[in-house]
């Protein structure tokens, strides 16, 4: 029976959590962790405000997920934003852009600049902290029943809980919806780049079986040779995604493929700028020929509708706007479709 009264018709409380819903994480089948952390991005700062800004634009949603209609009600609880995450982000961003200048200006012989290794070490330390933070906390809920979803922040931070999830859910795949790769073994030196997250998860989570990259646009030939190489690895390329649109295959069809090479346990890993530029104006990785906002839903709705379980999943590499909010708009929504979707099929009572 519901535990709590909240009316999805009306005006949605300022309460500090996403979507206001009034619930602790115990009563709650999905639990929300924030990651406001962007030290590696050396380009177009500004994830680390994600979360605060897609709680205020989760006011304005509208309830009805056709695709999952009332899932929701199953409860969806936020864990209160650690700001320590954020300070450490804001102080250890100035260490990282002063380590990527003297990258640039010295070259491989960086490498033999003690204060260039010293701040690198740093950033790399932090990193680490910020994801066993993540770890953490992401274990103690999993291990409670829930599922946990993470709004970054940057991508890199989905480390800790994919880590998480191998721990206590078992064999699983992801599905990688990013303009990216993401799968250099370090980038400009940080270890935990949002560049890197991919083959860090390949390389030290032993519970993923797949790695499901759609909309992939853009990769160094490292990340090509690697993704051929290796048998965990499917790509379905925006270049690939969109010539056979052109040939007359339906998205219909493609999903079908894509969903065909997930195992029955999914976590979705969503970076905002797998979709086209106009979802995501001010991300920091704008690359032409992403997917639309309804192809992602269409698919996600497909993966649930074929009986899968969505185990976790991430929202990462938003970048709000003061004037323009078209970001934490489309982000809002975006994170209801996942947590509906994520909530279809798994087994709990109603709470709201």
């Amino acid at each position: 029976m519901p535990t709590k009264a909240f009316d999805p018709n009306g005006v949605i409380p300022d309460n500090g959590n996403y979507f206001g819903m009034p619930l602790e994480p115990e009563d709650a089948a999905l639990v929300l962790i924030s990651a406001p952390w962007d030290a590696t991005v050396p380009h177009r700062a500004g994830t680390s405000y994600a979360p605060d800004a897609i709680i205020e634009a989760s006011r304005q949603i509208d309830f009805h997920e056709p695709n999952a209609p009332y899932s929701w009600r199953k409860g969806i609880a936020t864990l209160p934003i650690d700001y320590a995450i954020q300070d450490l982000s804001h102080r250890l961003r100035s260490e990282a852009l002063r380590t990527v200048k003297v990258l640039e200006e010295l070259g491989l012989s960086a490498l033999e600049n003690m204060i260039y290794s010293r701040r690198l070490r740093r950033v790399n330390e932090g990193s680490v902290e910020i994801n066993d933070n993540i770890y953490r906390q992401a274990k103690e809920w999993l291990g409670r029943g829930k599922i946990v979803g993470l709004v970054g922040g940057e991508q890199s931070t989905a480390y800790g809980l994919i880590r998480a999830v191998g721990e206590e859910c078992g064999h699983f795949g992801i599905l990688h919806i990013d303009s990216n790769c993401d799968l250099r073994e370090r980038y400009l030196g940080f270890e935990h780049s949002y560049a890197s997250i991919m083959h860090n998860v390949l390389r030290d989570v032993k519970q993923v079986d797949k790695l499901v990259a759609v909309g992939v646009r853009e990769f160094s030939p490292q990340e090509w040779e690697r993704a051929m190489s290796d048998e965990r690895i499917e790509l379905f390329t925006g270049q690939h995604i969109w010539s056979s649109h052109f040939e007359g295959v339906n998205w219909s069809t493609t999903c079908e493929n894509i969903i065909a090479k997930l195992p029955e346990k999914v976590y979705v890993s969503l970076d905002i700028d797998g979709l086209t530029i106009e979802c995501s104006p001010h991300t920091s990785s704008s690359v032409p020929g992403g997917l639309r906002f309804p192809e992602v839903v269409y698919l996600l709705g497909k993966i649930v509708a074929s009986g899968r379980s969505i185990v976790g999943f991430d929202l990462t590499e938003v970048v709000p706007d003061m004037d323009d909010k078209t970001d934490a708009v489309i982000a809002a929504r975006l994170l209801f479709k996942l947590c509906s979707m994520a909530l279809k099929n798994h087994e709990a009572e109603y709470v709201l």
